[in-house]
Order: C-alpha cells, then structure tokens, then sequence
C-alpha cells in the first residue's frame, strides 16, 4: 500500500524557519516527481515546490523562491521541504505528493497544518 507520510508542520513566526519531511513508501519513487502543495481555505491546492526522480527539474512557486528549498534523498524515498523567512501567507496546510511526471500526481499523503503568525 503506497502512504505518504508527512511532518514538521507546527505554529511559527514570521521570519522564523521550518523543516517539512515526507516519507513515501509502498512502492519505488526513483522515477516520480516528489513535492509539495499547499492549501488554504476556500482556495485551490497550489503546487509550491517539486523535484524529478533523477533530480534534473526542479520547480518553486514564484511567492517562495529564494525562501524554500526543496530535497530528497532518493535512497530513503523521502523529500524535504526547507522553509525560510517565512510569512503569515504561508500559513497553509502541506501536502506531500508524488507522481510520475510534473502534471499528473498519483498520491497525496494526509497533510500537515503550517501556521506562521504575525
């Protein structure tokens, strides 16, 4: 059974800095698109980051480029959302997808609830 399972997501400042992890399992993810979206109430999912199996693509949402970073480490099929100078916008929750390529994603993992205060 595939999960993705994420974490990290907890109530910061603005400014402040935040880790999100997500761990796949259930089948290989060396060929998929890992990533992240967020969502806010009453709006559509965004994607915010995303990175191909073999790492050459990488894509980031205009609003944080040059703050977020996304990682993985394709041996333990995880990625890695590092979040910087982080602003109340932000505030969203997270989720981890995976997908085999840029435009189609096949899993969503449950979500992890970001909130950067004023």
């Amino acid at each position: 059974q595939v999960q993705l399972v994420e974490s990290g997501g907890r109530l910061v400042q603005a400014g402040g800095s935040l880790r999100l992890s997500c761990t796949a399992s259930g089948r290989s993810f060396s060929d998929y698109y890992l990533g992240w979206f967020r969502q806010t109430p009453g709006k559509e999912r965004e994607r915010v980051a995303a990175k191909s199996g073999k790492g050459a693509v990488r894509y980031y949402l205009d609003s944080v480029k040059d703050r977020f970073t996304i990682a993985r480490d394709s041996v333990k099929d995880m990625v890695y959302l590092q979040m910087k100078d982080l602003k109340p916008e932000d505030t969203a929750v997270y989720y981890c997808s995976a997908g085999p390529s840029f435009e189609k994603v096949d899993y969503w993992g449950q979500g992890t609830q970001v909130t950067v205060s004023s």
